[in-house]
């Protein structure tokens, strides 16, 4: 799923940036455009609408605080609820994989943890209900924790120790505007143990990207260096975070995505891996082109079209989707690569039918490993690239995820940067 037409994505205000900025909740959402993909689709999306919400969940998961908060109290500013439905599992844990102990209610219908949070750390919360008939809703969110007045931190991505795919940036978000950038960017170093040149680009006053002019090279080492405590990054506002993180760079996964003959070809480390039937953004609502890299990865995962501007007549989603298999997300203003099991197996491979999204076959539960949604899943990284080529829809914006592959070399380098 994904994709508002040209006209709706006009109409919306931008309300998210990316790991430890804004993110979106769950849901497709791209640009319109004409019909020249082929295939018959006249009554294609509102089938797999109507199909998409055959039998969901009636539990209904609300979580505070809101996907890609920051400045959350660390006393009480964080709880689950559930309406039409129990909670049955719910998941808290800092960005370094700590785990934060909570307890549902005894009646299932809340969650808290148990003590305060850490203060400027960032957090991930995944939360599951069932209904009353054994169905299940997830809900994921991700939030950072308040820091003193006259301080800033950067939420950094990727963490400590992580291994990711050849396309993962240094991705910095400073929860406070920086008005000294060159300061900043003066006391953060990033290096590979594969000699390529990194280069730092701001996308606004809050965030700033390193990357190499080619994606990174395959099992090398990257190092970021913060060195920004007493550094000013506005008047009153001095750095606090002396810290160095290093990560491994896997093995190379590019997987290119053809709307026009609806297949994905997998690629890894420079030979042909997999061929995979797949179904695109429909021409109503077509999927962006462009080199997106995957950002976050869930098992199951909500996704509700009216967070995107896709509701109907009553001022619900056109689709809510309470259980979506094998997410993996790759802009922050909803798309996705997913499995879906509740098109018909027929579409993959010969029509585009979602709302800009990219769909494998799969299967309800996510438990099926021989699906083409599970094996993606299983064989993919966060970092990994994924090009979407022969799409009507124009190039996807290098700041919308992580997408700063989309930006020349000459560019990048230009700026806006210190």
């Amino acid at each position: 799923m994904r994709t508002y037409s040209k006209r709706r994505r006009r109409s919306l205000v931008a309300v998210s940036a990316v790991l430890g900025g804004v993110l979106m909740l769950s849901a497709c959402n791209d640009g319109g455009a004409d019909k020249s993909q082929g295939g018959d689709t006249s009554k294609s999306q509102a089938d797999v609408d109507a199909a998409a919400a055959k039998d969901a969940s009636k539990a209904k998961i609300a979580i505070t605080p809101k996907d890609g908060s920051s400045n959350i109290p660390t006393n009480d500013g964080t709880n689950v609820t559930v309406s039409d439905g129990t909670l049955t599992k719910v998941e808290l844990k800092s960005s370094d994989g700590t785990a934060v102990a909570g307890k549902i209610a005894a009646d299932g219908k809340s969650w808290k943890p148990d003590a305060a949070l850490k203060r400027s750390t960032k957090y991930a919360l995944a939360a599951t209900a069932k209904d009353e008939a054994g169905r299940e809703a997830h809900e994921n969110s991700s939030f950072t924790t308040l820091s003193p007045e006259n301080s800033f931190i950067g939420d950094y991505t990727p963490e400590e120790g992580q291994t990711v795919g050849v396309g993962m940036p240094v991705s910095i978000n400073f929860n406070k505007p920086i008005k000294d950038t060159k300061a900043v960017q003066a006391a953060i170093t990033v290096t590979s143990s594969s000699g390529q040149e990194v280069v730092g680009h701001w996308f606004g006053n809050q965030r700033l990207d390193f990357r190499p002019e080619q994606y990174w090279q395959a099992n090398s080492t990257v190092t970021l260096k913060l060195a920004l405590q007493g550094v000013q990054g506005a008047p009153g506002v001095m750095g606090v975070q002396n810290k160095t993180v290093t990560f491994k760079i896997g093995r190379s996964q590019v997987s290119t995505v053809d709307t026009k003959t609806k297949k994905m070809t997998v690629t890894r480390d420079g030979q042909v891996l997999k061929t995979i039937p797949i179904s695109a953004g429909s021409p109503e609502n077509p999927t962006y082109n462009g080199q997106m890299v995957i950002s976050e990865k869930f098992k199951e995962t909500r996704m509700d079209g009216s967070t995107v501007g896709f509701k109907n007549s009553e001022g619900k989603g056109e689709y809510d989707i309470k259980d979506v298999p094998h997410a993996m997300r790759l802009s922050t203003s909803g798309t996705f690569i997913h499995g879906n099991y509740w098109g018909d197996d027929s579409i993959f491979g010969s029509v585009n039918t979602s709302h800009g999204c990219v769909g494998l076959n799969d299967a309800k539960g996510a438990n099926d490993p021989d699906t083409a949604g599970s094996w993606f899943f299983e064989n993919s990284l966060i970092g990994d690239v994924v090009t979407v080529v022969n799409s009507p829809d124009k190039t996807i914006k290098p700041d919308n995820g992580l997408n700063g592959w989309n930006m020349s070399w000459a560019e990048w380098k230009a700026g806006p940067s210190a």
